[in-house]
């Protein structure tokens, strides 16, 4: 009990400290808890995914140190953040994983329907509609869906971060479902390589 007390203590002192804007305390608490949140992690999601979740979570303490409270323990706290990031991030992916596979089903059914002259009718305006996307979004969207890079490979070319990446990606989708509706399905099979050169 003695080692408790001494240990809450010092974890008092130094999320107060760290409230004050103290970077060293944060620091202690950085490398206190960075290792084990981390293996935590890893119990959940993949190694790459558990360091971006505890450093989310850790950037977010220091970001909000001066308004968070903490009813229970700081470690309590990060571990619960941890795990409910983990959960989400497993979540999205399921539902990525569901929404892909209604993608393509829907895709192949729209394919049996499309005949040629629709076919080249359909290349000319998903070429258009990619062509006017803003150049940071049409390469990194050309590079995930036509190169079949992945996020950090894309990440690396272009020098940015995955989350960048990701955005861009997510950006330009959002403007080709505005300008080809019903269309965007067939893009995956209907837009050779060679068209964009």
């Amino acid at each position: 009990m003695e080692g408790e007390k001494l240990q809450t203590t010092k974890e008092r002192f130094l999320l107060s400290a760290m409230q004050h804007g103290d970077i060293k305390a944060y620091g202690v608490l950085f490398r206190r808890y960075y290792p084990m949140l981390c293996a935590y992690a890893t119990k959940f999601v993949e190694l790459k995914d558990a360091e971006e979740i505890v450093q989310d979570v850790m950037l977010w303490l220091w970001e909000n140190r001066e308004t968070q409270t903490f009813e229970t323990s700081i470690s309590q706290y990060l571990f619960k953040a941890v795990y409910h990031r983990a959960i989400n991030l497993i979540v999205r992916h399921q539902s990525q994983l569901r929404a892909d596979t209604l993608f393509y089903e829907n895709m192949q059914e729209m394919l049996q329907d499309t005949d040629f002259y629709q076919f080249e009718e359909l290349q000319k305006r998903i070429k258009e509609a990619v062509d006017a996307l803003p150049p940071a979004y049409r390469e990194a969207f050309v590079m995930h869906r036509f190169d079949n890079k992945s996020y950090k490979e894309i990440a690396e070319v272009l020098q940015v971060s995955p989350k960048t990446v990701d955005y861009r990606i997510q950006q330009a989708l959002k403007q080709l479902r505005i300008t080809l509706k019903d269309y965007l399905p067939l893009i995956l099979l209907l837009l050779p390589k060679n068209i964009l050169s």
